[in-house]
């Protein structure tokens, strides 16, 4: 009798090759499309409202991120590690995140004058109050989401994403062609949101009677709980710029800050997390092969930043003709912010890769710990760049953020099995490749007579593309090629 082309634990490791790949596609590519659909609503509705719509925006999402880092998707995670996730522990799930959520949009409305005050704009206590209806949506995406997850099905969840940012952006497409300011920030995620919970509750079935009996589920309320946790500290790191610079600032120059940050973060803010939701279940399988979620971890960083560093790098080289395509002639202030915050984001997205890891190895301490680090480091760093405008808000990434990442780096390799130098040699052809891709965009911009701004983009962009891949191609041959072979799962 002939033995099996393929051992059990080979057909095993295939089989989750073969779902972690089609995840990405389905997760990442319907990201990648949808994005570029709506993109296009984005920049137009940027170009229509102006800096202040956006810096009054920026006031509220500092309260709205806050409370939203305790709307129970740590709860939802946790299902997803479970064992037994039965009908009983849906229920269990849906009743918590019901009950923790109408908690939330209460805490919001009554604070929303509070908030106003401090920033001395009344509008945003009225803002705050409409946004607390974002909290009915969360139960009915959160529980779906991971049911999907936990069966890696992300191609349900991708075509709902979709589907849902769609209705988003041409709500605010409307809003803002209608005149309806800063409103039309407020109204298009509503529209989102409530598109999503339709849709991943058909998607996954999940529409149940919430139980709020809760003997038994302690161990997902406790994960939960560090998550959530986690999430606070992140907050603090994430939103302290614009809490700190919310309180100085006129309206007009925290636009200008937080859409070069929003510019400056589209990839480690809407590409990068699919990527790790997939990832979490991917290393939540591998979770007791240490080795394993090991190498797994080393070729996902790879293959980021073999994509990040050429978009980063690329972005603080083309600034200029960049921000005035992109966001006209209102946003000319940003250029120097968006020159210098795409340099700082490397450190960022690499930061963000660190989580699902050690969250999937049953480890979401580790986690809570790095981003109590960035909660100390970063606000610090921020209370004293602040002083010296929005340039010294960017100076406070390069002081701070270098410490946040060299401890969490520290912290986080040896639980997930990864050594220092095999993540450096894994990310280090990317980072050196597009470093030289800069600098020659950089020179030839230099060279260049005066042309439209978006024929001078698109000359640089080929250039820098060609150079990259060039460069790569001559430096890291074996590398680039085993990277495409693993996206096209021809082994790696």
């Amino acid at each position: 009798m002939s033995e099996p082309l393929l051992a059990p634990a080979d057909t095993e490791s295939t089989t989750l090759r073969q779902q972690v790949r089609s995840a990405v596609i389905w997760r990442s590519g319907t990201q990648i499309f949808g994005q570029l659909l709506t993109w296009a609503s984005t920049f137009i509705v940027i170009r229509l409202l102006g800096p202040s719509a956006y810096g009054l925006f920026a006031m509220t999402q500092v309260v709205l991120v806050l409370l939203n880092m305790l709307n129970g998707y740590g709860l939802a995670s946790a299902l997803i590690q479970r064992e037994d996730a039965g009908r009983r522990a849906q229920r269990q799930l849906f009743g918590m995140l019901i009950l923790l959520n109408l908690t939330l949009g209460a805490i919001q409305f009554a604070a929303a004058p509070a908030a106003a005050a401090y920033y001395r704009q009344p509008q945003v206590a009225d803002l705050l109050r409409v946004q607390a209806l974002l909290y009915i949506a969360t139960p009915f995406i959160a529980l779906p989401q991971a049911l999907l997850s936990r069966e890696m099905d992300f191609r349900k969840q991708a075509l709902v994403n979709f589907v849902s940012a769609l209705a988003g952006a041409i709500t605010a497409l409307a809003g803002a062609l209608g005149g309806m300011g800063v409103w039309t920030l407020v109204v298009a995620p509503i529209a989102l949101f409530a598109t999503r919970a339709i849709g991943m509750t058909i998607a996954a079935r999940s529409l149940l009677w919430p139980s709020f009996d809760f003997r038994g589920a302690g161990d997902i309320a406790r994960y939960g709980g560090v998550m959530a946790t986690g999430q606070i500290f992140w907050f603090a790191q994430s939103q302290a710029d614009v809490f700190i610079a919310g309180r100085l600032f006129d309206p007009h120059m925290l636009g200008i800050y937080t859409t070069s940050l929003f510019l400056t973060q589209i990839f480690v803010s809407k590409f990068v997390p699919p990527l790790n939701e997939v990832a979490f279940s991917a290393y939540a399988r591998l979770k007791d092969d240490k080795a394993a979620v090991g190498a797994a971890f080393t070729k996902s960083a790879r293959l980021v930043m073999l994509v990040a560093m050429p978009f980063y790098l690329g972005m603080a080289a083309t600034a200029d003709p960049l921000v005035t395509v992109a966001l006209g002639p209102k946003w000319l202030e940003a250029v120097p912010v968006v020159h210098w915050l795409a340099l700082a984001m490397p450190m960022m997205t690499l930061q963000v890769l660190f989580a699902p890891a050690s969250d999937a190895c049953g480890r979401p301490g580790i986690s809570a710990q790095n981003s109590a680090t960035g909660a100390l480091c970063l606000p610090i760093a921020f209370l004293i760049g602040v002083h010296w405008g929005v340039m010294g808000l960017v100076a406070a990434w390069f002081a701070a953020y270098p410490v946040y990442l060299a401890i969490s780096t520290w912290r986080t390799l040896p639980v997930i099995g990864v050594k220092l130098g095999t993540l450096i040699e894994a990310i280090a052809p990317p980072v050196l490749a597009a470093a030289a891709m800069a600098l020659l965009v950089t020179g030839l911009d230099a060279l260049l007579p005066p042309l439209p701004a978006l024929l001078r983009l698109a000359l640089l962009v080929g250039a820098g593309g060609l150079a990259y891949g060039g460069l790569l191609f001559l430096l890291a041959r074996q590398m680039l090629i085993e990277s495409i072979n693993l996206v096209r799962n021809r082994g790696g």
